[in-house]
């Protein structure tokens, strides 16, 4: 299919660039690994890595190739397996820490700064893989560097597997733990999904789903920067007005991400899958989804208003895009991650955005309640009951959630946490104390919603 630029286009994204941060924040490959199951975890991790390290091979130097011939920063270049509780199922737990190292060599081995797919799809309930899996993710992600970690334990057909929601409660306090040296780094590599998107290219969520082809290039843009100064360029612009320049900027941004995917695609003889929308921050200056929301009009993120003022912004991202790519997929929508956003970690710090408030906000943002610091004493139930809550919301609301919290050991509220590079520092949130507990130990399943029964 041909795709072409016009001159004004480039030289409009060249200033986007230069100027608002624009780049492709990851190129991420998925592979397909059901074909590498052996009879024990050395076996299979062998037999992955070989297969990763055939397959991305050249994944960095192509996205670097490109990152030059075109002057678009390629952020991060990633992979994606196939969900290794499904590759790995009937092995044990220690069997599943192997084929961690594994991946994590694998990584290494190509390049790729994270990879992931050590993932697990639990929502109407176990297989002996899961359980394993799941068993053994606090130590896998405690003594590897570049694998991350997801679970998916609700979606709108099935209704919550509130067994695993229990469950994840004890294994992030677990990964805490295990990682305390470093501020609980491991749970920054782990998130917890209702409807979970079986293409998304963003860490530390991105699995190669069951429903896709043996390899396939996915693309995550980026451009906060870009919307924020558009919307601080037209201050007189009623709502309406503002929501069709945004659209229209993200169609612009759209159609960079296609460039670069595209070529990367045909270059590595890998077929494009999709395009994910998504404007994903990073603690930098100008790159700051809360920057948009302020430019709005808000005093600081986290006012009244904030929630209605992001479900705005989201739509005119997905409506923006979805004229500019026939392949829009993945989360596509805003993210409104904590550490990794310069505008959350200030208004955070104000006291004017809690976490209340930024669950609120995920009923209409493009994910979920992300990269967020609470205490490291945090009861185990509390965690699962702020996971049930983020479940029901995109259960019922036919979206995708998540919840990345990093219980940080030793630390308290209104102390901070360090991770550094994009993963960034953020202070520690106050949570509601009232205990959960009696409705989180009683586990089961709860149903899905009458709106699940559209067949």
């Amino acid at each position: 299919m041909p795709f072409n630029l016009s001159k004004d286009e480039i030289l409009e994204t060249v200033r986007m660039v230069q100027a608002e941060n624009l780049d492709i924040r990851t190129i991420t490959m998925g592979i397909n690994i059901l074909d590498c199951r052996g009879t024990s975890g050395e076996a299979t991790g062998r037999k992955i890595f070989d297969k990763i390290a055939k397959q991305a091979r050249d994944l960095v130097r192509v996205g670097e190739t490109i990152e030059k011939e075109y002057g678009i920063p390629i952020i991060n270049k990633r992979v994606s397996v196939t969900p290794i509780a499904m590759v790995a199922d009937g092995l044990s737990t220690a069997d599943m820490i192997t084929v961690a190292h594994y991946l994590d060599r694998a990584a290494d081995e190509v390049g790729v700064n994270f990879l992931g797919g050590f993932s697990a799809l639990v929502h109407k309930g176990y297989t002996r893989g899961d359980k394993a899996l799941i068993e053994s993710i606090p130590d896998s992600l405690a003594l590897t560097e570049r694998v991350c970690s997801s679970v998916n334990l609700a979606t709108t057909k099935a209704g919550i597997n509130m067994d695993a929601v229990y469950d994840m409660g004890l294994i992030i306090k677990k990964t805490a733990a295990l990682t305390a040296d470093r501020d609980g780094l491991g749970c920054a590599k782990l998130v917890v999904f209702s409807n979970a998107a079986e293409d998304n290219p963003f860490m530390a969520g991105a699995f190669h789903g069951p429903g896709e082809p043996e390899c396939t290039l996915n693309i995550g843009i980026s451009g906060p920067g870009v919307v924020a100064n558009i919307v601080k360029s037209n201050p007189g612009a009623d709502l309406g007005e503002l929501a069709y320049i945004i659209k229209n900027t993200a169609f612009k941004i759209t159609r960079t991400g296609e460039l670069v995917g595209r070529t990367a695609s045909k270059r590595l003889g890998v077929p494009f899958g999709i395009i994910d929308l998504s404007l994903a921050p990073t603690p930098a200056i100008g790159d700051s989804v809360a920057d948009i929301l302020e430019a709005m009009g808000l005093q600081m993120v986290g006012a009244h208003g904030s929630t209605a003022a992001l479900a705005m912004l989201n739509d005119a991202i997905k409506k923006g895009g979805a004229m500019a790519s026939s392949y829009v997929g993945g989360l596509s929508g805003a993210f409104i991650p904590v550490s990794e956003d310069a505008g959350m970690i200030n208004a955070v710090n104000q006291g004017a955005l809690t976490l209340e408030k930024l669950e609120a906000m995920t009923c209409v943002c493009s994910v979920g309640l992300d990269m967020i610091a609470i205490p490291g004493d945090t009861p185990a139930e509390i965690i699962s009951g702020i996971i049930a809550d983020e479940a029901a919301i995109g259960m019922i609301n036919r979206k995708t959630t998540a919840v990345r919290l990093i219980p940080a050991p030793g630390k308290r509220e209104g102390d901070w946490v360090e991770f550094g590079g994009l993963l960034g520092r953020a202070p520690v949130m106050k949570v509601n104390l009232q205990s959960p507990a009696n409705f989180i130990n009683r586990k089961g399943r709860i149903p899905a919603p009458i709106h699940s029964l559209n067949n």
